[in-house]
């Protein structure tokens, strides 16, 4: 994994500083350890569930589910994995029962994922499945020890799994509730895990990513009030569902009260494919407001070798230029050139990372580089990446309405 700036960042002092602090927060912050984890014990688990199984359903909702989602739709089109993982992440009932319809509940395992055990769409969807299903041995469940479902699994006899409880929801994907449904559906886990520990230690070890993830946490931090949008912009379909997982990340742990002041900050997600998206945003990133920063990613060898036909179409000779070129090498030319155009702007903050293949263990070291960039970023803006107070609210008053609905 290379990491290229084309902008300037040199502030040593606070450079020094975020380093400082997330070395301070490694014995306080669950997620910089699991790299390092023992997964015997979710490996063990994964020999229980039946082989007739064919489906893995996760029901969950954000942090619960984005991060498998994401690695298991990068990996799967160049793996031959052995089940199917579905999702049931939305209260929106005709999703819902489009996925039932998709699945055979007898051959189906089920994970239900909340940590704080209270989630409401995540029972909302549970206690609709359980009624068509009520055996109690398709399901596991993960959350956090004492909780109102570990309570619930236990009165049931359910297997249950746990978060570590100094582990947030979008920080977990590292977790078990990531890796049991990874391992379930034959995802190389151990791989996974080892690209998250070369990025660690790189990291922390003085190595190849410290620098560039320091400078350009730093410049993000010096220049949110500016460049206040942040994009990613991948240049392959296998990082869609990334690009979810890092805006849930990116906003949830970047928009805040700062801790020392009354100030509101935040930079703003947003995740972009190319190429298709050089033919609708690239143009308000070319033109319009330069209030954004952008990430280019792309993927150094697809293993994928599909060739243009030498053909020449009537009338359509100009085109003749992309004969006997592969797919691969023309979606990477293709990324470089916008890169050079933009660069040629001289004033949108631009940097790429290149991914060398598609693999468990590449997607692991993309996976813990953007969680470090968040809490690099986040000490350097005075915001908490951790908690999320914006989003309770609006939890407390869906509780009241329906309380009200029941009087």
């Amino acid at each position: 994994m290379k990491n290229r700036l084309y902008f300037i960042s040199n502030h040593p002092k606070a450079q020094a500083h975020a380093l400082q602090a997330v070395q301070k927060e490694q014995g306080k912050i669950g997620y910089y350890s699991l790299p390092d984890q023992d997964i015997t014990p979710i490996l063990k688990y994964a020999e229980k569930i039946p082989e007739h199984i064919e489906s893995i359903v996760i029901i969950g909702i954000g942090g619960s589910s984005l991060g498998a989602k994401a690695i298991y739709e990068f990996v799967k089109p160049v793996n031959n994995l052995k089940r199917t993982l579905y999702l049931f992440e939305s209260t929106d009932p005709i999703d819902i029962n489009t996925t039932l319809k998709e699945i055979d509940l007898e051959k189906t395992h089920f994970i239900v994922i909340s940590k704080s055990g209270t989630t409401v769409e995540t029972f909302a969807i549970y206690k609709y499945v359980y009624s068509l299903h009520p055996d109690t041995s398709s399901y596991t469940f993960i959350t956090d020890p004492g909780s109102p479902l570990d309570r619930y699994a236990q009165e049931v006899h359910a297997d249950v799994l746990y978060v570590p409880r100094n582990v947030g929801g979008r920080f977990s994907v590292l977790s078990p509730v990531g890796l049991l449904p990874l391992v379930l559906c034959g995802v190389d886990v151990a791989s996974l895990l080892s690209g998250a520990r070369r990025v660690k230690e790189s990291f922390f070890e003085q190595g190849y990513m410290q620098e560039p993830l320091l400078k350009k946490a730093v410049f993000y931090a010096k220049n949110h009030a500016r460049y206040n949008i942040n994009c990613i912009f991948a240049y392959s379909e296998l990082l869609k569902y990334f690009c979810e997982w890092y805006v849930q990340l990116w906003g949830e742990s970047l928009g805040k009260h700062q801790r020392h002041s009354a100030f509101h900050v935040g930079l703003t997600p947003i995740g972009l494919i190319g190429p298709k998206d050089q033919h609708s945003f690239l143009q308000l990133l070319t033109d319009g407001t330069r209030d954004k920063s952008i990430t280019f990613i792309k993927i150094e060898n697809f293993e994928e070798r599909m060739m243009i036909p030498d053909l020449s179409l009537p009338h359509l000779e100009s085109l003749d230029i992309l004969n006997s070129i592969s797919f691969d090498r023309l979606i990477n030319m293709q990324c470089d050139s916008v890169i050079e155009s933009l660069e040629q702007e001289g004033d949108i903050p631009i940097d790429s990372i290149t991914l060398p293949r598609v693999d468990a263990y590449t997607i692991g070291s993309l996976i813990y580089y953007y969680e470090l960039l968040t809490s690099l970023v986040a000490e350097l803006m005075d915001v908490n990446a951790y908690d999320q107070p914006g989003v309770e609210n609006g939890k407390v008053i869906l509780k009241k309405k329906l309380e009200e609905i029941k009087r």
